[in-house]
């Protein structure tokens, strides 16, 4: 049995509050299947509940993205309409309400979490201290649960790979993952490579040609797909709100970039996500 995956979706966004259940029934009966991502606690408990209702196909990441470890602005497609321009003051990890949440079998990773430096406020020493602990915390949980990571990384690759590295010292493959909507260049695609996590590409591969060399750089048994639903709609649906579904797309430009037939492109991505998050 041979899916499409999108590796990296937020159905449990509040954007999708009025048709969740349409959206995905169109993916699983388009042979999409998918791993919805949690930012905070609020969003990693929907991704489970939502996982849940389903015997196969959908599937939760859960975890604390590093832009919510610090106030941020509030993105209503994530998280609606609270009325507050700032939602996150501030969030902190909860070992405990994770840990519960990973008792469900549909949780297959932790994450969102890692690094992101783009765009700091106040503080820069306590912005990235607070990210860092969150980040930290979360590899231990990994570690503990025997799972592994969704990584976000932006502007912060030299930190993010050191932590890793450094774990790894001490706990080796146990520190795994994959480096979610991978925008580096390939000197850092070979060090990601070299600590034997995968990178995913996002419908931007479909219309931004600076991916081409990334793609065709990254051997494609290292490279998972995903869409970052809602945002980052590929070609030919820019305009439209993202979907699992589009994951087709990104597939599809993959097999068009390295000269492969989609088929085989998709079979081998299948694969990746079955080793690297057991779906």
């Amino acid at each position: 049995m041979t899916k499409y995956i999108d590796a990296h979706a937020h159905m449990n966004f509040a954007t999708y509050n009025e048709d969740c259940e349409e959206v995905i029934k169109r993916a699983l009966d388009n042979d999409v299947w998918m791993m919805n991502v949690g930012t905070k606690a609020q969003t990693s408990q929907e991704a489970v509940e939502i996982a849940e209702r389903y015997d196969e196909g959908v599937y939760a990441i859960i975890g604390l993205h590093p832009i919510h470890t610090n106030k941020s602005f509030h993105d209503k497609d994530e998280l609606g309409d609270e009325g507050t321009p700032f939602n996150s003051k501030g969030d902190v990890w909860n070992n405990d309400f994770y840990k519960k949440l990973a008792e469900s079998k549909k949780v297959v990773g932790v994450g969102e979490c890692g690094l992101d430096y783009f765009r700091i406020e106040g503080n820069e020493k306590e912005y990235k201290e607070r990210q860092v602990k969150a980040f930290t915390s979360q590899i231990e949980f990994a570690i503990e649960h025997d799972l592994p990571l969704m990584i976000h990384c932006r502007e912060a690759y030299a930190d993010t790979l050191d932590i890793l590295k450094s774990y790894q010292k001490d706990y080796g493959e146990k520190v795994r993952g994959n480096f979610h909507f991978y925008a580096g260049d390939t000197d850092i695609a070979k060090q990601i490579l070299d600590i034997g996590f995968t990178m995913s590409f996002t419908g931007v591969i479909t219309f931004a040609k600076e991916y081409e060399k990334l793609v065709e750089f990254v051997p494609l048994d290292k490279m998972l797909s995903e869409t970052d639903c809602p945002y980052v709609t590929p070609v030919p649906f820019r305009g439209q709100r993202n979907e699992p579904m589009y994951v087709r797309e990104v597939v599809k430009k993959i097999a068009e970039i390295k000269g492969l037939e989609e088929d085989k492109v998709k079979k081998q991505l299948w694969e990746n996500v079955r080793r690297q998050f057991g779906v």
